[in-house]
């Protein structure tokens, strides 16, 4: 099964549920039969998506490409060598015909941190082939990126509730 055509969306703003609804739209995809290929940039260890997610490993693969750390001015040559091997795996993962969908997650994050130039997400937005979704997540989405993009859902902060080691209102330990 495939998308007749695969359409480009973008998950940006201040606000909550960027990943949350990049994740879960993969598991609709999943439910659906579709196969999924997760590129998480910046992140690395076993976050509770993570966890979630091995449940649907024979549908959806995810590859974290970060270190897992914050920025404070420029990242490393390692920050940046590994956030490149993201890129090629999204490339490999368009040219694969393995996947329908692909999700750069923290996509925008990586290129306002440095770690890439916006060209190289314009770049695969131009690669993709037809029948993919290509979804791209993170705050601070380039205006590029934007009106290049089918489809642009910004989540805006309205109330927050956060305390430290617990996710925003839910309650959920990290």
């Amino acid at each position: 099964m495939s998308f007749k055509q695969g359409y480009i969306q973008v998950y940006t703003g201040d606000g909550k549920g960027k990943t949350t609804a990049a994740i879960g739209l993969a598991i609709r995809a999943a439910g659906a039969g579709l196969k999924v290929f997760i590129a998480q940039f910046i992140k690395s260890g076993d976050y509770s998506e993570i966890k979630a997610l091995e449940r649907y490993e024979d549908l959806i693969t995810v590859k974290q490409y970060g270190y897992g750390r914050f920025f404070k001015g420029k990242p490393t040559a390692e920050d940046i060598a590994i956030a490149r091997e993201g890129i090629a795996a999204i490339r490999q993962a368009f040219l694969s015909g393995d996947y329908q969908v692909v999700i750069m997650e923290e996509g925008n994050v990586a290129v306002t941190c440095g770690l890439f130039p916006v060209e190289e997400i314009l770049s695969l937005m131009e690669e993709k082939p037809g029948q993919i979704e290509l979804v791209i997540t993170g705050r601070g989405a380039n205006v590029q990126v934007i009106e290049k993009a089918d489809l642009v859902t910004e989540m805006r902060a309205v109330k927050h509730y956060y305390q430290a080691g617990v996710g925003a209102r839910t309650g959920i330990e990290k």
